[in-house]
């Protein structure tokens, strides 16, 4: 391709990126969740879902059928890592205070980053504890995501991960194992659950591998491939415990019944905002 078609090319594909990263505008409900608790409560190597409000998280949504389009890996702050190697490693990436709290995560448009856990501060997120790991076993999860640092969003993922939608069984059985062979791609690209994936991997710590009950060796996981992984198998995760801090939580004190609720009977059939409104009488 000659220099002024790949400038051309390269332009179309950054405005399309921007688009596609853009929030959607009819998005404006609140997150629903209690953002402070979310900070205070947070811990070393839990994995937070974010409901996305951006046309790509739409796009992602519809392809996993779930309300989690975004997973990202929890670091903490940098001045309470015990790990030198680690806390140097992520000083290199990140140049802000030492007590801010931190993320890894991979976007389409930044690749794999560090960034403040506050920049989803406006988001509905629900954290997903791995349980039994040990603040040694977190620091070497983080270490093993930071080696993914700087690489790009595997743009190419998202479509592949569409093609589960299809009717595959109608294809002949040549087709279907062409369509689902697994090809390693290229090693430079993730999106961000395999960036996740790859680090819990790394560890052996397991999310939702295939089991085996073997007479001999008792229960033998095997790990599923990185590529197949979406944000919700986190939730769905047995290995995980799911915690959520909503803006109200009921208890004694707060019933629900001390909900308000909109009297002028609107019902919204979606986050996009399409409402059914009743009529009144007239």
């Amino acid at each position: 391709m000659s220099n002024p078609l790949n400038f051309l090319f390269n332009l179309i594909k950054a405005k399309i990126i921007t688009w596609l990263m853009t929030d959607n505008d009819d998005f404006k409900v609140s997150s629903g969740s209690d953002f402070m608790r979310v900070e205070e409560k947070v811990k070393i190597g839990d994995v937070l879902l974010i409901q996305g409000r951006s046309r790509v998280s739409n796009v992602i949504s519809i392809l996993t059928k779930s309300i989690w389009t975004h997973s990202i890996l929890y670091v903490g702050e940098i001045q309470q890592i015990q790990d030198p190697e680690l806390k140097a490693l992520l000083k290199s990436h990140y140049t802000g205070p030492d007590n801010i709290k931190l993320i890894i995560e991979s976007l389409l448009d930044k690749g794999v980053i560090i960034t403040p856990l506050s920049e989803y501060q406006y988001d509905h997120i629900r954290i997903c504890r791995p349980s039994g790991l040990q603040e040694k076993n977190a620091e070497q999860l983080i270490f093993a995501a930071t080696k993914f640092l700087g690489l790009k969003y595997d743009a190419q993922q998202i479509s592949d991960l569409a093609k589960l939608l299809l009717p595959w069984n109608i294809f002949p059985p040549s087709w279907r194992r062409r369509l689902f062979y697994y090809n390693p791609g290229d090693a430079s690209n993730l999106i961000c659950s395999t960036l996740i994936v790859e680090a819990f991997h790394a560890i052996k710590y397991p999310i939702l591998p295939i089991i085996h009950k073997n007479g001999v060796k008792g229960y033998e996981f095997i790990r599923r491939n990185p590529k197949l992984f979406t944000p919700c198998d986190f939730d769905y995760s047995p290995f995980f415990d799911i915690i959520k801090y909503p803006i109200i939580e009921f208890s004694d004190d707060i019933p629900f019944t001390q909900i308000k609720w909109n009297e002028e009977g609107i019902i919204s059939n979606d986050k996009q905002g399409i409402y059914i409104i009743k009529k009144t009488d007239t």
